[in-house]
């Protein structure tokens, strides 16, 4: 019974291991369960089996945790630069993030996840933070913009102006944008 379960839990990790690489690679309207299967080397009947259908194969594929830093250790005159010099961690180091950008811009229901993904991780940062209005939501959905915008450019686009700035350049120039959405008066 045991390997059973191993061998179910090594089935999933393979199938989302080949649906993450296959939703960035193709984007979800591309990608197939045919495919996806036979990158994983599985029959598509056991995607399925697993998944249910592409929509439920890509929510699972797409859970993400930001592990956004604790701000409120991190001087006041800092926090826009720690939090870019993180987006640009988490952008550089893990497809996920460019697999639900580069989907989110053609399909519903990757750009609600990346909306969940935002809204229930990076929303209590702001709040912890405790900015002088209490326009948390505004200031959150600020922020989101311009990181989800600089990684749009940066990783997806490759817009040359921005993919040639090396990493400090790009934490002196978006920090401060960050900081005022994080700790400034409106």
């Amino acid at each position: 019974m045991a390997e059973t379960a191993r061998r179910s839990d090594r089935t999933r990790q393979a199938i989302l291991a080949a649906a993450r690489e296959r939703f960035a690679t193709d984007g979800y309207e591309r990608a197939t369960i045919r495919a996806i299967a036979a990158d994983a080397r599985i029959d598509p009947s056991m995607v399925m089996r697993y998944y249910g259908n592409k929509e439920r194969l890509f929510a699972a594929a797409a859970e993400f945790d930001l592990q956004l830093p604790n701000l409120t250790e991190v001087p006041r005159a800092e926090v826009g630069k720690e939090l870019v010099a993180h987006f640009l961690d988490r952008w550089e180091h893990d497809d996920t993030l460019k697999l639900l950008l580069r989907s989110a811009a053609t399909n519903p229901p990757a750009a609600e996840r990346m909306q969940q993904i935002f809204a229930s991780q990076l929303l209590p940062v702001v709040i912890l933070l405790g900015p002088p209005d209490n326009q948390f939501a505004a200031r959150a959905g600020l922020i989101a913009s311009q990181v989800l915008g600089l990684a749009l450019c940066r990783y997806v686009l490759a817009l040359p102006p921005v993919v040639d700035m090396d990493r400090e350049t790009v934490i002196e120039w978006v920090g401060p944008v960050l900081r005022r959405y994080l700790v400034e008066r409106a």
